[in-house]
């Protein structure tokens, strides 16, 4: 009986001694002989290239794929057709210039956002998909919060911070990942979303109130930044007045218009004062005449860094101007309404009850007696002296000065 080359393979199979080996590879090579057939020498593993073992790098053992850039076949994504002579069952590769080898080492490297590859999707693949530029809009306006249980960005839970897997467990949120159902963002940013057909923006105002905090007057002037919308032409009048409509009692947004990027710095960096309204619990009675010397009075106190932000903020003294511009009695009570403006950065709750002497001098050191913020409202965004109004940026049409 005649033996073949894969004979010979499946005795090394089989692990026959070493003698055995010898002889039967003599004997396939002399029956090759009379057929005319030559022995392809054999090869370790790390001498095959790399498309035949399927261990190279991209590990799939695929002869000429051309998503791997296989030197067999030609790439269609660098528009280029056969590489040279096929291959296929020599074990020699085709031979390529130098500038080709470079292309291929800049083809078959890692691969972001595009569809290039397998299972990848988006616009474009490699070097393409990091070249295209974000898209930004920038849309300006005033808000008006008018609950007291809406915060103005995303409230996440300081205990799991929102994340997927880690909220599931977690006691304080239950698993919602937020303290709160909404936010002034959220509310503005699902209607804008909607409207320019994007899910992602960015919130900027003009500095912010707590969560139970009214913001009443004209609003808090704000910028959303709406990052890659595929519709451009919208009709910022329609979608204020959607905005409005879906939360009536809740939110308004007033005089939504085009702006620039420029405007987030002003916005954001701008110290502004600001003029509230509280309703003050006393703790007993307060002497007419005591409220007459400190209405129109602008003080100067110091304020140390409340409990309530200390996780958040450094733990220092600061000095702020609060000025009482009325102090009206409530009939029938102790309590009282006040007017004031402050200074930016000033905590206002702990300027009036002082915090156990956090901060020096308080309304309640003032007066006398104890007080309480029962409720707070900012009623006007200030310039940072506090005199007068802050203007409104002058708008600009979609597209201005480009």
């Amino acid at each position: 009986m005649r033996l073949v080359s894969r004979t010979s393979e499946s005795f090394r199979s089989a692990r026959a001694p070493s003698g055995a080996h010898e002889a039967c590879r003599r004997i396939a090579l002399e029956n090759q002989a009379q057929d005319g057939v030559r022995e392809e020498p054999r090869r370790s593993q790390s001498d095959r290239p790399a498309h035949e073992h399927g261990t190279g790098k991209h590990g799939t053992g695929e002869r000429g794929n051309p998503e791997h850039g296989n030197p067999e076949q030609g790439n269609p994504e660098r528009g280029d057709s056969d590489a040279g002579p096929s291959s296929a069952g020599s074990g020699i590769e085709a031979q390529r210039s130098p500038s080709d080898l470079e292309r291929e080492r800049s083809d078959t490297g890692p691969r972001r956002g595009g569809n290039g590859g397998r299972g990848g999707h988006g616009g474009g693949g490699g070097q393409q998909g990091r070249d295209v530029p974000q898209v930004k809009v920038f849309i300006e306006g005033r808000y008006r919060k008018l609950t007291r249980d809406l915060p103005q960005t995303v409230f996440f839970c300081p205990e799991c911070k929102g994340h997927p897997r880690r909220r599931q467990r977690c006691t304080r949120c239950e698993g919602f990942g937020k303290l709160t159902r909404d936010s002034v963002q959220e509310l503005v940013g699902w209607v804008v979303g909607a409207f320019f057909k994007t899910r992602k923006n960015k919130f900027h105002g003009a500095g912010r109130e707590d969560v139970d905090v009214r913001m009443l007057g004209r609003g808090r002037p704000f910028v959303m930044e709406v990052l890659n919308p595929k519709v451009l032409d919208v009709d910022l009048a329609a979608t204020e007045a959607e905005i409005n409509r879906r939360n009536e009692g809740r939110l308004e947004i007033e005089g939504l218009h085009w702006t620039e990027k420029d405007r987030v710095r002003v916005i954001k960096e701008t110290p502004h004062a600001k003029e509230y309204a509280a309703l003050v619990v006393v703790d007993g009675e307060v002497a007419q005449e005591k409220i007459d010397a400190l209405v129109g009075r602008r003080l100067q106190v110091v304020q140390q860094t409340p409990v309530r932000v200390a996780h958040r903020r450094a733990d220092k003294a600061r000095e702020r101007w609060i000025e009482l511009v009325a102090i009206d009695r409530i009939e029938g009570s102790n309590d009282l309404r006040v007017r004031l403006r402050t200074e930016h950065g000033t905590y206002v709750k702990e300027a009036i009850h002082g915090e156990g002497g956090a901060t020096v001098p308080s309304l309640s050191e003032l007066l006398g007696v104890q007080c309480h913020c029962q409720e707070l409202d900012v009623l006007e965004i200030l310039d940072e002296v506090g005199d007068k109004p802050l203007t409104s940026a002058k708008r600009v049409a979609f597209g201005q000065d480009v």
